[in-house]
Formats: structure tokens, sequence, C-alpha cells
């Protein structure tokens, strides 16, 4: 659990490197999210949600993308 807790936290870091209110607001969810689970004993229920936690950690590796102003007329 603390391995994958840690690697959603690199995987912010990454894919919003720059943006201070994107990596709060990811900071804030992740954390969220395993406070909210950190008594679960169901073996089955851990499993499942440690599933989606890695899904969520391949999809921001993935599929997000990060644009940058660099012009009037350019991203």
């Amino acid at each position: 659990v603390l391995k994958l807790f840690k690697l959603l936290h690199r995987t912010r870091q990454e894919v919003f490197k720059n943006d201070t209110r994107a990596l709060e607001a990811a900071r804030q969810k992740i954390n969220e999210g395993f406070k909210n689970n950190q008594n679960e004993t169901c073996e089955e229920k851990i499993n499942e949600l440690l599933k989606i936690a890695s899904d969520v950690e391949v999809i921001l590796r993935t599929s997000v993308i990060q644009a940058v102003h660099t012009d009037s007329d350019k991203i």
C-alpha cells in the first residue's frame, strides 16, 4: 500500500510539474483517498482499492497532457 501511495505521488509530481494548483489538488485527492480507507480490513476490498489506485497511476502517466503557454499565439 505504501509503495503505491509513494508511486502515485511521484507520478503526480512528474505529470503536473510546475503547475502548483494541479499538484496541490492531486496531493489532496491522493491523501484523502488513502486516509478514507486506512481502516479497511476486508482483503477483497483492499485489493479492489489497490487496483483502482494502480489504474489511476497508469492513466495519469499515459493520458494526462500538460500544455505550456509559450507565446500569445502558441501553446
